[in-house]
């Protein structure tokens, strides 16, 4: 049901954070766009993984438990690829975004909404020992730190008109994209041992 929502989510996410952002001409927007994508994924290949442990037991939904994780830790290093190359591109030929209202209401939604998705998947990751799942879910954790730089970002950008904004708020979410992103490709955290 949680992945149902995301995707729900996701697509009108994706829709209106990526046109506003490619209209406003800003990275931040755009990457949140991607996200949305990226997050719509990996929640089709969480219904794909749940799928083949119904229809086959968990022993055999170990191969995809694995592939899954992976592809979720994959998506997440893409995304902050993305991100560093995209703020790098903007701040060394100084362009900025312009505000986009659509944007920043997409944004401010999204906020309670992907906490609420990631606390309920972390608590189900939990209970049924999937790291694909857990990687989901830091998707999710990922989106909603993303809505508040988003937020920051185009409210810094109305208020103060800097050009800059951006690129350096974007910045500020790569590390955890990449910490997460590794564990979620290495299988590590959560779930090792978990029942």
């Amino acid at each position: 049901m949680f992945e149902w929502i995301t995707i729900a989510w996701m697509v009108i996410e994706a829709i209106v954070a990526i046109a506003s952002g490619i209209a406003a001409h800003s990275i931040t927007l755009t990457a949140f766009g991607l996200d949305s994508v990226i997050e719509l994924i990996s929640a089709l290949v969480l219904i794909w993984r749940l799928s083949v442990e119904l229809k086959h037991g968990r022993e055999f939904s170990e191969t995809a438990e694995r592939r899954a994780s992976k592809i979720g830790g994959g998506l997440l290093f893409a995304l902050a690829a993305y991100v560093v190359l995209s703020a790098t591109w903007s701040l060394w030929h100084g362009h900025g975004q312009d505000f986009s209202m659509p944007g920043l209401a997409v944004a401010v939604a999204a906020i309670p909404i992907m906490y609420f998705l990631a606390k309920r998947k972390i608590s189900l990751a939990e209970r049924i020992g999937s790291r694909a799942l857990r990687a989901d879910a830091v998707e999710s954790i990922t989106c909603g730190w993303l809505s508040c730089v988003v937020v920051v970002g185009l409210a810094a950008q109305y208020l103060v008109g800097t050009w800059w904004v951006d690129a350096v708020t974007c910045l500020g979410i790569v590390w955890f994209v990449v910490k997460e992103g590794r564990e979620a490709w290495q299988g590590e955290e959560c779930c090792d041992d978990c029942p």
